[in-house]
């Protein structure tokens, strides 16, 4: 019998491999000579993975040595950090606004719930804080740009349209409110490659500012804050970052203050906040929606004492930030209830407007029959399913509807003609560019069609080239293209649209 091995914790490398007893001989160990092996020696061996360190000092560094660690660029730990607090904050909000019952909570619980979403500030610099940070002349210069130019990315008539609220709003709302004034310098430089590092700073000082002022209006809305915090999801909006939390977070708000006492202006200007509301919160209009559509143009805006109330010249009764006419936005406001179906938007009898309005008005109702038919778009848990109609009465009406490889095409035909239109000297100020991603994303939905037609993909590549003014839309369409080129691969059998834009963080809003 064998005796057994005495395991060596401070002997030779070798005896240690074979648990062997060393004498600790130096430089090689005499038990190692007498058997005839090798010493390996004594040296201090470094624990290293046959990768790349991911944390310490040594973070992307190949070997132990100061020399092998990587340049860190500057502030980017600090950029993700505040990133990744940010997300974990809206995440915690959108949980809690899923618990709170807004019918029976009071104004100031709803408030400070909203208040909590918007806490972002706790590594925030001194300067940053309401009381402290104040307007300064290069902030005025800023401003006046984005009257000029970011004002133009919140609307889809045209770049000098004099019945443009909000642009004609903003000098006087701003004086008043300080939220919304820097909350429109932190979209001015979100779309300014220059200038974009400064968005936190300015999108720190707008919600800082923005929950004192919530704090202050208990009992009334103030225009200023309101249009603020609708400006507030036009941030996440332009950079495809999660929004929605805001919406419903000024819905409890509007709500618990009724909307008898809200609506009691009967001001033109409050009609079109509340319109752009009901916008954001269309239902299918956003990809990888967060939280669920509020019904709010259905049940708030389709009762208009004067359905023409804004007429212009660029068309009859038509909504400014979305550039479609009010009646349409009707329907659109009823998918996934018994009020819309796919007749109702084939028989809208239209509205009178400028040729590329009807041009994009026609790719919409194509787009509505197309969401309708296809529910890729739904988000099935705050749908109403409908019993399907299977009277032979029903099933011949619906033979006279156009097939979806037609609607396709028709949709991308209409989308064609605004972007050539686009590209003539008399349609650089059109904003309908802002407009188009709807269709083209409902109907690039239809992977069959897309896959066996590669040239409409082609084609929208194309029309990326065409996207950089009003700014920010190329990047908008690179985004959405990401998410099409992987759908267009894995089909609706595989995955929803709306993992892929979660698995990547995004939430897209297609007005």
């Amino acid at each position: 019998m064998s005796t057994p091995r005495q395991r060596s914790h401070h002997g030779c490398w070798t005896c240690k491999a074979r648990r062997r007893k060393c004498d600790r001989t130096r430089p090689n160990c005499r038990t190692c000579i007498q058997r005839g092996l090798q010493c390996e020696g004594y040296e201090v061996r470094l624990r290293w993975g046959a990768g790349i360190a991911s944390r310490g000092r040594y973070t992307g560094a190949e070997e132990p040595i100061e020399t092998s660690v990587p340049p860190r660029r500057k502030g980017r730990r600090r950029d993700l950090s505040r990133e990744r607090r940010r997300a974990q904050q809206e995440d915690a909000f959108i949980a809690d606004v899923g618990k709170t019952r807004v019918t029976t909570s009071s104004p100031c619980s709803n408030i400070a719930a909203y208040d909590a979403s918007t806490n972002f500030s706790s590594d925030l610099s001194p300067l940053t804080s309401p009381g402290s940070r104040q307007r300064s002349e290069e902030d005025e210069v800023l401003f006046q740009k984005f009257l000029t130019s970011g004002v133009n990315t919140l609307h889809s008539t045209t770049a000098d349209d004099h019945t443009s609220l909000l642009g004609a709003q903003l000098p006087t709302l701003c004086r008043q409110s300080d939220a919304l004034y820097f909350i429109c310098l932190a979209l001015q430089v979100s779309i300014c490659d220059d200038i974009g590092p400064r968005f936190f700073e300015y999108y720190d000082a707008a919600l800082n500012h923005f929950r004192s002022e919530l704090a202050h209006s208990a009992s009334y809305l103030p225009d200023g804050t309101f249009a603020a915090g609708l400006l507030l999801c036009s941030v996440g909006v332009l950079r495809g970052t999660p929004w929605t939390m805001h919406l419903r977070g000024m819905y409890s708000i509007i709500q618990s203050q009724g909307f008898q006492t809200l609506q009691s202006e009967n001001s033109t200007f409050r009609t079109h906040l509340f319109e752009v509301m009901g916008v954001m919160d269309l239902p299918t209009f956003t990809i990888g929606r967060r939280n669920p559509s509020l019904g709010f143009w259905r049940n708030h805006c389709r009762k208009r004492k004067d359905p023409t109330a804004i007429n212009s010249e660029l068309g009859h009764d038509v909504e400014l930030v979305s550039g479609l006419p009010r009646t349409l936005l009707d329907i659109f406001s009823c998918i996934g209830t018994r009020e819309a179906n796919e007749e109702e938007f084939w028989n809208w009898p239209g509205a009178q407007g400028t040729l590329l309005q009807c041009q994009l008005w026609e790719a919409y109702r194509s787009a509505g029959i197309l969401a309708v038919r296809h529910r890729r778009l739904h988000r099935f848990d705050d749908m109403t399913m409908t019993q399907p109609d299977n009277s032979h009465e029903r099933g011949l009406r619906l033979r006279a509807l156009p097939t979806t490889e037609v609607l396709v095409l028709r949709i991308f035909s209409n989308l064609d003609a605004i972007f050539r239109a686009a590209k003539e000297p008399e349609g650089t100020s059109t904003l309908l560019l802002n407009a188009v991603f709807y269709p083209l994303a409902v109907a690039s939905l239809e992977s069959h069609v897309m896959n066996a037609r590669p040239f409409l993909k082609a084609l929208i590549k194309g029309w990326g080239d065409n996207l950089h003014d009003p700014p920010g839309n190329e990047r908008f369409l690179q985004i959405l293209l990401e998410i099409l080129e992987e759908w267009w691969i894995s089909g609706p059998q595989q995955t929803s649209i709306h993992e892929l834009a979660y698995v990547r963080g995004l939430e897209i809003a297609l007005y």
